[in-house]
C-alpha cells in the first residue's frame, strides 16, 4: 500500500509536525500558506535550518532505568513543562479566528510560555484578559516613534508581561519572493490567489466569518480611525520600523523595562556579548525562520559560539527550524536553555484552532520523551554533548533545499507554486 498522509479532516491522527504541515497546506489558501511557510529569496537558510539538525546523530546508552522521563524545566527563571515557548508570530487571525488567543490557551494548557507579537491580531489587553493564566511574553518591533515605543512598553507592563523580547533582525524586511507573488500590490491579492481563496470556504468560515479580515490589534491605538484596516496597519508597521536600531536604543529600552529582557536576532559571539553589556537577561539565537537574510547561518550551527561566549551568564534560547522533539533535545544538548517554536504550532492552529495547536505541542512532547528513553537519558539535565555525534550521512539525506516541509512520500512537492 502506498504511503500517504491522512486527510486534513483527520488532523488529530497526525503523527508528526511535517504531517500537520501537509494537512495545513490542504486547508489553507495558497497566499496564506506562503505567508506561513515560505522563506526569503532562494530559501537556502530555510532549508539549512533543517539540515543543521539532520547533521547531528545520537550516541545512546543502554540498560538505564527510563520508567520515568521528566522534561520539566525553568525558562527565564519560571516553570515550564517543556524547554519550549511559543514564538512570536504575526497575523495569526488569518489562519483561525482569534488565533492569538487560541495559541495562548494551548500554551497555558500545556504549561509553556506564549509570546505575543507586536503585529498580532489580538491586542495585549485583549489577550491578557482572555487568557489570564498565560505565562505571557511580548515581542517588540522597535518603531521610529519613541512615544509609541514607550507606550507599548507601558501597556505590556500594565497587563503583566513577564518577559520582553526585542527583535533586532528586521530593520528592513527580507525579500520573501514566494509570499510577494501572491499580491498585485501589498494590499491586493493577484487574481489567481484571490480565486484560490474562494475555493477554500472552510478556511474562510474559520478565519474570516463574520467580521472579515482582522486588523493588527496592538497598532489600532496609533492609527487614525479611517486607517485601522488590516492593510493600513500592515503599511504602518512597514513604514515606521526604525532603520536606526542600535545598541544604544536597546540600552534605553533596558532602562525602561523592569522585567526580563531577551534580544532576538543573535547569530554570533560579538552580538551576544553586546547584549550582555547592555544588561539583557538573555538572547534568542535565530535567523527569523529563514525569512530574512538568505544565506545566514543555520541557528543550530550558530548556537555553540553563543553558548561559549555567554552561556554561563545569560539565558539562551534557540529559534528556527524546530519540527521534532529530537530537535529540542539537540538544542538543549548543545547548550540552549530551551527553544522557541512558531511554524509548528501554526500548522496545528490552521487545522484545529486551540486544539490543533495543543496537538502540535503534544507531538513535540511525546517525541521528546520517547527520545529521552531511547537515549538512556531520562532527564533534561542528562542531555549534553556526550549524547551527540556528527552524522556522516547528513549530506545524502533528501530534504529539499528550498521547501523542506513540502516533501511527501513518493517525492511529490505539493507546496511548490506554479
Amino acid at each position: 500500500m502506498k504511503r500517504r498522509y491522512s486527510s486534513h479532516y483527520a488532523w488529530r491522527r497526525a503523527q508528526s509536525i511535517d504531517e500537520l504541515a501537509w494537512m495545513a497546506r490542504q486547508r489553507l489558501p495558497a497566499f496564506a500558506w506562503e505567508y506561513v511557510h515560505g522563506g526569503s529569496e532562494d530559501e537556502t537558510t530555510l532549508g539549512d535550518n533543517r539540515r543543521a539538525f539532520a547533521a547531528w546523530g545520537w550516541q545512546p546508552r543502554t540498560l538505564v532505568d527510563v520508567e520515568a522521563r521528566d522534561s520539566r524545566t525553568r525558562l527565564l527563571d519560571g516553570p515550564a513543562e517543556l524547554p519550549l515557548a511559543i514564538a512570536p508570530t504575526g497575523y495569526n487571525g488569518m489562519l483561525w479566528r482569534d488565533g492569538d488567543i487560541a495559541l495562548a490557551r494551548a500554551a497555558a494548557s500545556r504549561g509553556i510560555p506564549f509570546t505575543l507579537s507586536t503585529v498580532s491580531c489580538a491586542s495585549l489587553e485583549t489577550l491578557a484578559a482572555a487568557v489570564p493564566d498565560a505565562r505571557l511574553w511580548f515581542q517588540l518591533y522597535v518603531l521610529d516613534d519613541e512615544a509609541v515605543r514607550n507606550d507599548m512598553l507601558e501597556r505590556a507592563r500594565n497587563v503583566g508581561v513577564e518577559t520582553l523580547m526585542v527583535t533586532t533582525d528586521t530593520v528592513v524586511l527580507g525579500r520573501r519572493e514566494w509570499d510577494s507573488r501572491s499580491y498585485l500590490n501589498p494590499r491586493r491579492l493577484a487574481w489567481p490567489y484571490l480565486l484560490d481563496a474562494g475555493l477554500h470556504p472552510q478556511w474562510a468560515y474559520r478565519a474570516l466569518w463574520p467580521q472579515g479580515l482582522p486588523t493588527l490589534g496592538n497598532l489600532v491605538k496609533y492609527l487614525p480611525r479611517e486607517q485601522q484596516s488590516a492593510g493600513s496597519a500592515a503599511g504602518y508597521i512597514n513604514q515606521r520600523m526604525t532603520r536606526r536600531l542600535t545598541w544604544e536604543v536597546l540600552a534605553d529600552i533596558r532602562e525602561r523595562w523592569p522585567g526580563k529582557l531577551l534580544i532576538k536576532g543573535i547569530l554570533n559571539a560579538e552580538d551576544a556579548l553586546e547584549a550582555k553589556r547592555i544588561g539583557a537577561d538573555g538572547v534568542v539565537v535565530t535567523n527569523h525562520g529563514g525569512r530574512q537574510l538568505d544565506g545566514a547561518p543555520a541557528t543550530l550551527d550558530a548556537l555553540p559560539e553563543v553558548v561559549d561566549a555567554v552561556g554561563d551568564s545569560m539565558h539562551i534560547l534557540l529559534d528556527s527550524g524546530i519540527r521534532r522533539g529530537s530537535d529540542i533535545a539537540k538544542a538543549v544538548a548543545l547548550g540552549a536553555e530551551g527553544v522557541l517554536c512558531g511554524r509548528a504550532t501554526l500548522y496545528g492552529l490552521a487545522l484545529g484552532g486551540e486544539a490543533g495547536a495543543a496537538h502540535a505541542i503534544d507531538l513535540l512532547k511525546d517525541q521528546l520523551h520517547n527520545l529521552m528513553a531511547q537515549l538512556g537519558r531520562p532527564t533534561l539535565a542528562q542531555l549534553d554533548a556526550s549524547c551527540l555525534r556528527r552524522s556522516p550521512y547528513a549530506s545524502t539525506r533528501g530534504d529539499s533545499p528550498q521547501r523542506p516541509s513540502d516533501a511527501l512520500p513518493g517525492g511529490e512537492t505539493p507546496g511548490d507554486m506554479p
